[in-house]
């Protein structure tokens, strides 16, 4: 994979091969860092990218390291700087970005270490992946999802991410795309790295979060498109019995987008097709991130018109 001229480290744009975090910190042995993944869309029209709910993603990473209690969070307002300073530098044109924003303990210590606190920045080009046009097979896990009291999805650290890499792994060498997992209640909580939505009856249907989910800026976006669109949506405890029974499903996530689901432990949806509902609320989250339609232009922050406008004030 190509790699860009240009990547943030500890608030500094330097050159990629130069993005480097000490094996000795604490982020290297223990994992004590916490992310966002975020996505700037190529609008070609306006010849612009706009970073979606860039504010919002902004306030989770804040919460992230507030809860992790790290000794003097990142504003906020820095990593936006230092955000559209990168895609600038770095002069991307013409496709879809995913953006990688990492805070984390720089220092030596042990587990408990909180600081100092660093920042790192990438952003990689990432056209849409097939998978979100073609849909995908998904195998529930015998892997369970890791309970709120034991370590909290809503936190997105990384070190959360290894109970996610255990069901793909598992879900990939069974022949599968991706896995579904029930929490401690044997109750369907979300994918390894994306939430998990259902058709059925009529009715949008997604685990509540109090099942053992990120609160997901994405899924967030999905519930309002669906409700906007007409659809009534149901936040609820979903039975692992249930899935079968679904007329559609899908995951959503940052880099996920919206993703079709076409069958579960090898049984078809419907049809075994994407189904109508997904298929309407994928256009719609493509025309509002890639600024098709001017519904919500609250949620797209432009980057080289945001620029220019900045040098004009």
């Amino acid at each position: 994979m190509s790699t860009p001229k240009y990547a943030v480290i500890d608030g500094e744009i330097v050159e990629w091969d130069n993005a480097t975090v000490h094996v000795a910190s604490a982020a290297f042995k223990f994992g004590t860092t916490v992310f966002e993944g975020l996505r700037a869309y190529w609008n070609e029209k306006d010849e612009d990218f706009y970073l979606f709910r860039m504010h919002e993603h902004m306030d989770r990473l804040d919460f992230s390291q507030r809860f992790m209690r790290f000794d003097g969070a990142i504003p906020a307002d820095l990593v936006t700087e230092k955000t559209l300073e990168l895609i600038r530098a770095n002069k991307f044109a013409g496709t879809n970005l995913h953006i990688m924003t990492s805070c984390y303990v720089a220092g030596m210590g042990g587990p408990g270490a909180c600081g100092p606190v660093g920042l790192a920045i990438t952003a990689l080009e990432r056209p849409r992946s097939a998978n979100v046009l073609k849909g995908i097979s998904a195998q529930v896990s015998s892997w369970m999802r890791v309970p709120d009291n034991a370590m909290p999805m809503r936190v997105k650290c990384n070190a959360n991410y290894n109970n996610g890499r255990l069901a793909t792994v598992q879900a990939t060498t069974d022949g599968y795309d991706t896995a579904i997992f029930l929490n401690s209640r044997g109750k369907v909580s979300e994918g390894p790295g994306m939430c998990f939505f259902m058709v059925r009856g009529g009715q949008v249907i997604t685990p509540d979060t109090s099942n053992d989910i990120l609160e997901s800026i994405t899924r967030d976006t999905v519930l309002q498109l669906a409700r906007e669109a007409g659809y009534e949506t149901v936040e609820r405890a979903v039975d692992r019995s249930e899935l079968a029974a679904a007329d559609e499903a899908f995951f959503c996530g940052t880099a996920w987008e919206v993703t079709p689901i076409l069958s579960i432990d090898r049984l078809p949806l419907g049809s075994g097709a994407i189904g109508p509902v997904t298929k309407k609320l994928q256009q719609s989250y493509i025309d509002v991130c890639e600024g098709r339609t001017s519904a919500h232009a609250e949620w797209r922050l432009p980057v080289y018109k945001g620029a220019a406008a900045k040098a004009a004030e």
